[in-house]
């Protein structure tokens, strides 16, 4: 067996050493260059993503006017819902009726004492000034009854066009009765305040002050048969319909009978940390997105701010806000009509304004 050369043998092994070295440094080299390069374009990106927005922060999508909770003024017995869901109403329909029979009879037993005690003062004469106090006080209660009466008809007519048995136009025409009526109660009550201040105006007597108080109880009876009646506050859209036929309405806004709002436009509500309150201006631009549509954005402006801190009402999904922190709730209005549903909830990123959005441009191109 030949003998190996023993300084042939150590070059060998050095430079097979070498050559491992070399390779071991060159692929650590390569990986710590890919990872700062990994790591600047991932602070790049966030600068890019700081540039863009000033702030972000939960949002509510509400009904341009905002979520109504209608409630009763008064507790009875829920005895029809017209409505459903999604209907579209008119300011005065009426969304829920309660038992009215007993504020009926009051007022039935009201209209009769007020009838004897007209008759019993229109036989007492009145000269000068208390007769002109007397015709707009009759003028006055004579609006209100008609007021009174009209919107009985409309609920009448309106169950009518329900069942089929009248027109939208007939519905109309009543609208305009009762529209008309509140227009000639709130005259006739400025000429009655009028006509009531005239320094030479004369105490009333006997007869006319008992016909007033039963004027007084006779409206008190109406307004009490009237609040049997939950009406639309405004036209707009019934959200929801919580209360059902049966049950027991009570008064207060812990239990509303429904849902009511203007969906004809949306806006939305946020809830901006302390942090970021100066960040925002009315008029800012805003984009929203909503895990509904991923692939979508919606765009809006600020109309309102304000002008306290608050506990926050939109709860927190996760550790990502905690809620013993303080907000200031932002209204911005949409766009458009977006697809969004009230209630949902989505995500609000504020605009920079320009000025702010070339500084931090500036800031990143002299880094």
């Amino acid at each position: 067996m030949p003998k190996i050369n023993s300084t042939l043998a150590t070059f060998a092994i050095a430079s097979v050493l070498a050559a491992s070295i070399a390779s071991t440094v060159l692929k650590q080299s390569w990986t710590a260059g890919a990872a700062h390069a990994q790591t600047a374009a991932e602070v790049d990106s966030n600068s890019v993503i700081r540039a863009r927005w000033a702030a972000s922060a939960t949002g509510r999508i509400e009904p341009k006017s905002g979520e109504v909770k209608v409630s009763a003024e008064t507790g009875g017995l829920v005895v029809e819902i017209p409505v459903a869901t999604n209907a579209q109403v008119r300011k005065g329909d009426i969304l829920v009726k309660l038992d009215a029979d007993d504020a009926w009879q009051r007022v039935v037993a009201a209209r009769s004492e007020v009838e004897v005690r007209k008759r019993e003062r229109s036989e007492e004469e009145a000269t000068g000034p208390a007769l002109d106090r007397r015709r707009a006080e009759d003028a006055l209660a004579d609006a209100e009854r008609s007021l009174f009466d009209d919107w009985r008809k409309f609920d009448d007519t309106a169950e009518r066009v329900r069942a089929g048995d009248a027109s939208e136009a007939d519905l109309a025409d009543v609208r305009k009765a009762v529209d008309e009526a509140q227009t000639l109660v709130r005259d006739e009550r400025k000429n009655f305040a009028k006509v009531a201040e005239r320094s030479d105006m004369p105490l009333p007597t006997r007869l006319e002050t008992s016909l007033t108080i039963a004027r007084a109880e006779l409206s008190m009876a109406e307004n009490a048969y009237e609040k049997t009646r939950v009406r639309a506050p405004f036209d707009g859209t019934v959200l929801n319909v919580i209360a059902r036929e049966g049950e027991i309405a009570t008064p207060g806004p812990q239990s509303p009978l429904v849902l009511f709002g203007n969906v004809s436009g949306l806006r939305v509500r946020a809830e901006v940390e302390e942090r970021d309150v100066s960040k925002i201006r009315v008029g800012q631009k805003v984009v929203i997105k909503a895990d509904a549509y991923p692939d979508r954005e919606f765009t809006g402006a600020v109309t309102e701010i304000a002008s306290a801190l608050g506990s926050p009402r939109i709860a927190s999904r996760g550790p990502r806000r905690p809620n013993d922190v303080d907000v200031l709730e932002v209204v911005a209005d949409l766009d458009g009509s977006p697809p969004l549903l009230t209630g949902m909830r989505v995500d609000v990123f504020f605009k920079k304004d320009q000025d702010q959005q070339s500084s931090v441009t500036t800031g990143m191109n002299n880094n």
